[in-house]
């Protein structure tokens, strides 16, 4: 493990591997290095890339300091650009895809962005998530009370109402009351963009650079919607559909759309 200095001070904890290009990796809630899908998708892609994964601000190794702002994430992004030597090739997934998204519009320097399903609620085909899911979150972590913000996250994420009352039997459910107060953090990145209405015009007109918005094909329709809607408001974007994944993505059907849009 390596580490950076974000603009604020706060240490960001990353790792580096393979060899190449440089491309930075952006992970979703609650995941992080030692925690969720990235380090197998970096490991695949490290043949072709030096594939830079880390830890967000409150996760993992990484340090965090108060007040939260949506700019401290991208200034740690930031820092890893300048680690790295940038510009970089950089991709996201979930709510890593609307903070990569949101860090290139804000000028970081990035030859190509690709990402993976954002979060974004743009009709009716799922309700939209409201205020009160923010207050419940900061209402649960004020109380000491980790289990019951995730518990609000899975609901919000419609995962079946079975395996949220037994999430907190299973192994991983430590880890994850340990990331828990990050949540907000991620609603910050996304909240504007999960109201069921249309995407704002002109948000991303500086997103210049060629962009891939990919999807699984058996994602709900909401989730899919919400991808073409934001391809056709970025000015240089393509999209292409995983047949047979879903938001969970694995590495096998990800890493060779990846790669040749990184490397053509």
């Amino acid at each position: 493990m390596s580490t950076v200095t974000s603009a604020d001070g706060t240490r960001i904890a990353y790792e580096k591997l393979g060899s190449g290009p440089a491309l930075i990796m952006v992970d979703g809630a609650l995941c992080y290095r030692a925690f969720g899908p990235t380090k197998k998708i970096a490991e695949a892609l490290a043949e072709n890339f030096t594939v830079y994964i880390y830890d967000r601000r409150g996760r993992g190794e990484s340090g965090d300091t108060a007040p939260f702002d949506v700019a401290r994430e991208v200034e740690d992004l930031e820092a890893l650009v300048k680690e790295a030597g940038g510009p970089v090739h950089l991709f996201g997934q979930s709510s890593g895809a609307a903070l990569a998204l949101e860090a290139v519009r804000r000028g970081l320097p990035v030859t190509k962005l690709a990402i993976y399903e954002a979060p974004f609620i743009v009709d009716g085909t799922r309700s939209p998530v409201g205020p009160e899911y923010v207050e419940s979150l900061h209402a649960a972590l004020a109380a000491g009370r980790p289990g019951d913000a995730l518990r609000a996250f899975f609901k919000v994420v419609e995962m079946p109402a079975l395996m949220i009352a037994v999430m907190r039997f299973m192994p991983p459910w430590k880890k994850l009351c340990a990331v828990a107060p990050t949540l907000p953090y991620d609603s910050a990145v996304v909240g504007d963009f999960q109201v069921g209405t249309a995407l704002p015009e002109g948000r991303w007109a500086s997103v210049t650079v060629p962009t891939l918005v990919a999807d699984g094909g058996k994602s709900p329709a909401w989730m899919r919607n919400a991808q073409r809607a934001l391809a056709a408001a970025l000015p240089n974007a393509t999209t292409t559909t995983l047949e047979g994944q879903n938001h969970m993505v694995k590495p096998g059907p990800l890493t060779p759309v990846l790669t040749d849009f990184f490397t053509k």
